[in-house]
């Protein structure tokens, strides 16, 4: 790899803020560190490839990337062979990973952050062979996220404003079997999480107990999601000690549900899903964090 080349991915829509600024501000720190930055940003189509291309072009380093948690996982997904160590600067609607590590600052201390040499090291979950960095979910989340991609209005007021329209046309309760090494549940829930972390983009402490480097990863089944409570999960206040959750820490489950599901994978809406076979990764990702 170039020492002095570094990669910078764009998501130019996340969070639906202009870009242009900060693409300017990190050109400048690179200059000054006299680093070769290389910029690309997303279109929607054919991101993977055009990101593995641009690696194998310029063969950096390091890999920063700008966007929130789905832009995160396109970028790590695409170069998974590879061992760039990986930076955040968290600009997008949903920044939950940014969060659990710490880097919801100002802009200019988290492009300090990313050139840095200091990083922690973390697992990430392979559902349907499929990348999760942060957090999965099945149920009324992932509804809130398709209502929220269908919409015009991005930021977190995009997100506001999907909430009503989601507990209005909320489904029943789904079947779900979730089994591992140790035990079999069968159970009647509203929302799933898969998380290898513990935190929403809203900073709502959802998995209490997950450490991203450990080698497991947490299923947060909840049983009944009231209006209250699904409002506790916007806002970053949900009671996860309640009755009606139930919190199980392992490295590998399959769950199979007896209807097609509302599933998204770090924010990232995907089809509605009936089986899922979850599994630890092997290996693990470099990220930039402020040295503690």
């Amino acid at each position: 790899m170039e020492k002095n080349n570094v990669m910078m991915v764009v998501n130019p829509i996340s969070g639906g803020v202009d870009k242009a600024n900060l693409i300017g501000q990190v050109s400048h720190y690179a200059k000054y560190l006299n680093l070769n930055l290389y910029c690309l940003e997303t279109t929607g189509e054919n991101d993977l490839e055009n990101i593995r291309d641009y690696f194998t072009q310029y063969q950096p380093e390091r890999v920063i990337i700008a966007g929130g948690d789905g832009t995160i996982k396109l970028v790590v997904e695409a170069l998974e062979q590879q061992d760039p160590l990986f930076a955040i600067l968290p600009v997008g609607s949903a920044n939950g990973l940014a969060t659990d590590l710490g880097l919801i600052k100002s802009l200019e201390d988290n492009i300090a952050i990313a050139f840095q040499n200091h990083f922690i090291a973390i697992d990430y979950i392979n559902i349907n062979n499929r990348m999760c960095i942060h957090l999965s979910d099945l149920g009324l989340n992932a509804d809130l996220i398709k209502n929220y991609e269908k919409s015009s209005i991005r930021g977190k007021l995009g997100y506001a404003l999907q909430v009503f329209k989601t507990l209005s046309q909320a489904g029943k309760s789904f079947q779900v079997s979730i089994k591992n090494k140790e035990q079999l549940i069968e159970a009647k829930a509203q929302m799933i999480v898969i998380a290898n972390s513990q935190k929403y983009g809203t900073g709502v402490v959802i998995n209490p107990i997950g450490i991203m480097g450990d080698g497991k990863f947490e299923l947060i089944i909840l049983r009944k999601v009231t209006f209250s409570v699904f409002l506790k999960i916007i806002m970053g206040k949900i009671p996860v000690s309640s009755g009606d959750v139930t919190v199980i820490s392992t490295d590998k489950a399959l769950i199979n549900i007896n209807k097609p599901t509302s599933f998204q994978i770090d924010g990232e809406c995907c089809a509605d899903e009936t089986n899922l076979d979850i599994s630890i990764s092997t290996s693990q990702l470099r990220i930039a964090t402020l040295k503690t």
